[in-house]
């Protein structure tokens, strides 16, 4: 199990604890339509500006092409979206690219379509659906996690309660990140933000009170 924190969100709120879907592994898939030659590239960011080298990135490798459009989703909420058309005629490229990108539920991503002009005009439709099918191949190649709201916490106890704690954390598929083993017997945990309220107040009655929670720090984590 893993956690980090999203900078980008320092003021959370009950509307903040929604999964999300973390993209890995970048991918590529590639069309060809009317002899238009289309290429997606996809990759996973953390900021705007990793977005930006990426799409200058593949600006210059395929500096040949007619097109390399563009669009990238950053944040948990999808707090910053940006999308280019690159010369294709409005809307018929970059949106309807960052409209699949925040169909799939998938964050911290950013895409570049790259076309190869084949000499026959797709029309409005026509792009629309290259660009946007093309993108959707990509993106199911890609690996990605689900992303977890969750509270770190640290679980003292002496060693005639450790056994009953155990028990409810493995009840709740809780896993203990790390104990430490003195006088008292202390063990790290992320729970889902979900089971927060419930797991001290079950801890608490099965220790008569006796168990000290601490919480350390409210994060994104996946399993």
């Amino acid at each position: 199990m893993i956690g980090w924190r999203l900078d980008m969100e320092k003021d959370m709120t009950e509307q903040s604890y929604d999964d999300f879907v973390l993209l890995t592994k970048g991918a590529e898939a590639e069309l060809v339509e009317k002899k238009s030659r289309f290429i997606a590239t996809v990759c996973p960011v953390e900021s705007e500006e990793e977005a930006i080298v990426f799409i200058e990135k593949m600006k210059k490798k395929y500096y040949d092409a007619r097109h390399n459009c563009s669009a990238f989703v950053i944040g948990s909420k999808a707090q910053l979206t940006r999308s280019s058309d690159d010369g294709e005629p409005s809307g018929t490229a970059g949106r309807p690219m960052l409209e699949v990108l925040l169909g799939s539920g998938i964050r911290n991503v950013a895409a570049v379509v790259t076309r190869y002009f084949g000499g026959t005009l797709l029309g409005t439709g026509g792009l629309v659906r290259a660009y946007s099918g093309v993108l959707k191949e990509a993106l199911q190649k890609c690996e990605t996690v689900r992303q977890h709201f969750g509270v770190k916490l640290k679980i003292r106890t002496d060693y005639n309660m450790l056994g009953k704690i155990q028990y409810i954390l493995a009840s709740k598929k809780i896993e203990i990140e790390d104990s430490v083993y003195m006088a008292d017997v202390e063990m790290t945990v992320i729970a889902p933000i979900e089971e927060y309220d419930r797991l001290c107040k079950e801890i608490a009655e099965a220790t008569s009170a006796c168990a000290k929670i601490e919480e350390l720090e409210r994060l994104y984590y996946f399993a």
